[in-house]
């Protein structure tokens, strides 16, 4: 498969850590009346976390049903599923790799539908001048972070943009990589760098300013789910996609920034 060839500084850690998180829930074990008080487990990109804290709050409330989360960058999220992490509902930040572990036999028939489209922004750190409030001012910053473009669908989204603008060879020895969208943030907001390229989903009031940058500029961000068929609480995964894809979901999603996602792709 060829999730399993990527080749990741850190995998070994982050697919060890995570693994062992998933196997406390599989030792513990549950009867099928314990399973209601059992949480769903839900692997989701990073560029959710803070929606889909308040998503799983707000299902929570509706349907008893309580969520575990583990979010992390998509590629690394669909390695793990593809080497027998027990997740109940991926969320991934892209259809790509939906699609290659459908292709693996990996995924219920049935359950690929994509939920978002996501928003790329330049995001400045407090102090900058203020004449920076524009993309061509990226030459004239110093340190500028994105996510990994290897297995983060925003890091890839944003070589896409500098590319186009013919800025990647020129800023290639500026460029600092995180490992997913939310620590390439954490980068900006931490003084490390000037600049960030991110998911709008992460930026909040009062930690800096951003700049839009229009869809037209990358290929868009096709936000994907889908139940993995190793899913022993497969229903409960379809409430949960149907929560997620209908009006109460989408009203949260776009509240932070979301686009709807586009009509007739889900299968």
């Amino acid at each position: 498969m060829q999730i399993s060839r990527f080749r990741y500084r850190r995998v070994g850690r982050l697919r060890v850590g995570s693994l062992l998180l998933w196997g406390f829930f599989l030792l513990a074990g549950c009867t099928p009346k314990e399973q209601g008080k059992t949480p769903l487990l839900v692997s989701a990109a990073s560029d959710l976390t803070y929606a889909f804290a308040e998503i799983g709050e707000a299902f929570h409330r509706k349907t008893g049903i309580a969520l575990q989360f583990n979010f992390g960058s998509t590629g690394l999220l669909a390695q793990q599923i593809a080497q027998g992490a027990p997740v109940d509902l991926f969320a991934a930040a892209n259809r790509r790799y939906i699609e290659e572990l459908d292709r693996e036999g990996l995924l219920l028939p049935g359950t690929i539908a994509p939920y978002a489209q996501g928003r790329l922004v330049l995001w400045l750190r407090p102090g900058l001048p203020a004449r920076i409030e524009a993309l061509e001012a990226l030459p004239r910053l110093g340190r500028i972070a994105i996510a990994n473009p290897t297995h983060a669908p925003y890091g890839l989204a944003a070589r896409q943009l500098l590319e186009g603008m013919g800025l990647w060879k020129e800023l290639a020895s500026r460029i600092v990589f995180g490992e997913n969208v939310r620590q390439t943030l954490k980068f900006a907001e931490t003084g490390n760098v000037d600049a960030a390229i991110v998911a709008r989903s992460l930026c909040r009031r009062g930690s800096g300013r951003w700049i839009e940058i229009p869809s037209t500029l990358h290929e868009p961000i096709v936000q994907t789910l889908a139940i993995p068929r190793a899913s022993k609480r497969w229903q409960a995964a379809r409430r949960l996609t149907a929560f997620v894809r209908g009006e109460e979901g989408q009203v949260i999603l776009q509240r932070y920034g979301f686009l709807p996602p586009p009509r007739g792709e889900g299968r």
